[in-house]
């Protein structure tokens, strides 16, 4: 049995691990998206996209997505060649409502709310049968609300400030 020192220490890495989850799959992905619509924009608009303009404007989201107190080195501005995700328009939002509808679920079951699992086992098990926000909604999940983006950020601060404690 793990005495409480090391109890913690497990229960920061995880948390640390789930963070760390958490900001490549929703947060960088959001980031990659908000690219891809600006870059798409800029496209419409006639602008010339060459790899000075998407070097600016990916560094540019970097910065606003990751705030001013990390250390950026040079090269973070070539972040957006070595996505393959691009190359398939509008794909890479997936990840983050997928995973802040998987976050609104699991925080449903484990809470116990009524109907919350078996409705999530008919999720499963539905397949491709109607369109993905109407599976979703029959999980419990409505992304065409805030909600579900709400409760994560929510889940994210908690864990945070959990982390933080420790």
């Amino acid at each position: 049995m793990l005495d409480k020192t090391e109890d913690e220490k497990m229960r920061a890495y995880l948390l640390n691990h789930f963070i760390e989850q958490f900001r490549g799959t929703f947060f960088t992905q959001v980031m990659f998206a908000d690219f891809e619509k600006q870059t798409h924009e800029r496209a419409e608009a006639g602008e010339p996209l060459d790899a000075e303009s998407l070097n600016e404007l990916y560094e540019e989201l970097f910065r606003t997505y990751n705030g001013p107190d990390i250390v950026f080195d040079d090269e973070v501005k070539y972040g957006w060649s070595r996505i393959p995700h691009f190359y398939r328009a509008f794909y890479v939002y997936q990840y983050a409502t997928g995973f802040a509808s998987a976050i609104q679920i699991a925080t449903d079951i484990l809470a116990g709310k009524e109907g919350s699992l078996e409705s999530y086992k008919t999720f499963l098990q539905s397949g491709s049968s109607d369109d993905p926000l109407e599976l979703l909604k029959a999980a419990g999940v409505d992304l065409t609300t805030p909600e579900p983006v709400e409760a994560a950020m929510k889940k994210f601060s908690e864990l945070v400030a959990e982390l933080k404690q420790l």
